[in-house]
């Protein structure tokens, strides 16, 4: 949003010629060179994707299907059948991912498509409001389950689940900054960490299984409202929210072309296979009146199954919880990187850390608006207003598939999708928004508004490009002292 031209280069507090040092790193000593590397492997890329799905819904309360639903049955229809739709949209990204390899995901998609505006809107409502509220509440969640062996018999206090929330925040967000390698060890430590609690939950429901307790099964009580049902897709899908989350750091990925593809399939078929099968599991144990009643259905799971050993559940729950904080905070901070980069957000942001190679402001722009996030009472409110736009967005971003097919076919495209799949992609992403913006217009309502907030956001900060000169210089400074005070310099691809 700054005046590109009047920052970093304009005198000599310029940091483009200070010698860049990196443990490891081949760099030349000049910022021509100065670029985020492509340090992830294919696993690395999995545990991502997998580590930012599996958050704390499937340990906690994966009653919303249920409510909807009304049985046991047709609620596993509705989780696989939400897992095979994630994958039609995975596989539709695919496609843009490595026709379109820059870092933003659907932000970048919608900006070569449908141009500066829209791509904005979705960068303002996912950059201000969900990403660093998503990341508040999965805090949160963490600080609850991790504070539970200490309060057994109550809630822990709510100043005491903040405090240590911010924590978690804070000493992710200093791993973040430090090194990218750190970033994806940490992400692959807590996702194993994450499958081996629902492998445990699994085989404990396959043993009871064997056992012949299927008295849980059944499609009675099944809804025909056909608005239920869609509103537990609504349910589903948000639980498998995360599977374009690679797209976000493409360019950080070894041999994206290659590995994001494969990464999105073993992902996909690994998370709806566990998310299936852990519920099965939870109705070979529980009824459905006890998981609709139970504040934590895997922790209720566990004090009835593994008997003296069920303190470990509340452990896993905090340990994924952990994970999901890391993994929101990485690709929500190459969003920002990604904004910034292509003008619409301040200069700062497309930064990179001289010495860790890491988009330290980014990260700590994110971290920052988590951390004011968790002053705010209610923060579970605030997405619930904008919930929809996610979905919407990730439709758009479908659309552009079919759109750049027609206005631009002679991008290269190493992997082509039939476009069965993403006209279906785009028809079900149309019901699931709206049939919640008709079950709910006064959330929708107050969603459009915090929605509305980007429009004058763009076009005063964003589309005005002849601003007086005195607010140039202003922002020039601002930008240059941030630079001096983090030791960070603009890369060779922040300038588009």
């Amino acid at each position: 949003m700054a005046n590109r031209d009047s920052v970093a280069s304009s005198d000599e507090h310029s940091l483009k010629d200070v010698p860049l040092v990196d443990d490891g790193a081949k760099l030349a000593n000049n910022r021509d060179n100065l670029r985020l590397e492509a340090k992830m492997t294919l696993l690395n890329g999995v545990t991502v994707i997998v580590g930012s799905i599996i958050g704390s819904g499937i340990f906690v309360s994966p009653t919303g299907v249920l409510k909807y639903t009304g049985s046991s049955n047709m609620s596993l229809i509705v989780w696989l059948s939400s897992g095979v739709f994630s994958m039609v949209g995975a596989y539709c990204y695919a496609e843009l991912g490595c026709m379109i390899s820059k870092t933003g995901a659907d932000y970048a998609y919608i900006k070569e498509t449908f141009g500066e505006f829209l791509a904005f809107v979705r960068l303002w409502v996912e950059c201000m409001i969900v990403r660093p509220c998503s990341q508040a509440i999965v805090a949160l969640t963490f600080s609850v389950y991790a504070l539970k062996p200490f309060f057994e018999d109550c809630e822990p206090p709510d100043y005491l689940s903040r405090l240590l929330a911010a924590v978690c925040i804070m000493f992710l967000t200093f791993v973040n900054c430090w090194n990218v390698k750190w970033t994806t060890m940490v992400q692959d430590v807590f996702t194993f960490a994450k499958l081996f609690a629902l492998f445990i939950i699994i085989i404990a429901g396959v043993v009871e299984l064997f056992k012949g307790h299927v008295e849980h099964f059944s499609f009675e009580n099944t809804t025909s409202d056909v608005t239920a049902i869609a509103l537990s897709f609504y349910s589903g899908l948000f639980a498998y929210n995360g599977w374009n989350y690679l797209n976000f750091i493409i360019e950080e990925l070894q041999d994206p072309i290659k590995n994001l593809p494969k990464a999105i399939a073993i992902s996909c078929a690994v998370v709806t296979f566990v998310y299936f099968m852990t519920n099965v599991a939870f109705y070979t144990v529980l009824s459905g009146k006890e998981v609709l009643e139970s504040e934590a259905v895997a922790v209720t799971f566990s004090n009835k199954v593994l008997g003296s050993i069920s303190w470990i559940m509340p452990i896993f729950v905090a340990l994924s919880t952990f994970g999901a904080v890391n993994g929101i905070l990485l690709t929500s901070s190459r969003l920002f990187f990604a904004g910034a980069r292509e003008g619409q957000m301040p200069e700062i942001l497309t930064m990179i850390q001289l010495k860790r190679i890491t988009p330290m402001p980014a990260v700590l722009c994110i971290a920052i608006l988590s951390l004011l996030y968790l002053i705010v009472a209610d923060i579970y409110a605030l997405i619930n207003y904008v919930g929809f736009a996610t979905w919407l967005s990730i439709g758009v971003g479908v659309l552009c598939l079919p759109v750049l097919r027609y206005t631009q076919p002679n991008l290269p495209r190493p992997i082509k999708v039939n476009l069965v799949f993403p006209i279906v992609y785009i028809v079900a992403s149309v019901l699931i928004t709206i049939v919640p913006m008709i079950a709910s217009p006064v959330e929708t309502g107050y969603g459009c508004l915090m929605i509305g907030t980007s429009v004058p956001v763009y076009f005063i900060l964003v589309a005005w490009k002849n601003k007086p000169a005195g607010f140039s210089r202003l922002i020039g400074d601002v930008t240059r002292t941030l630079q001096k005070m983090m030791n960070v310099a603009g890369s060779d691809n922040s300038d588009s």
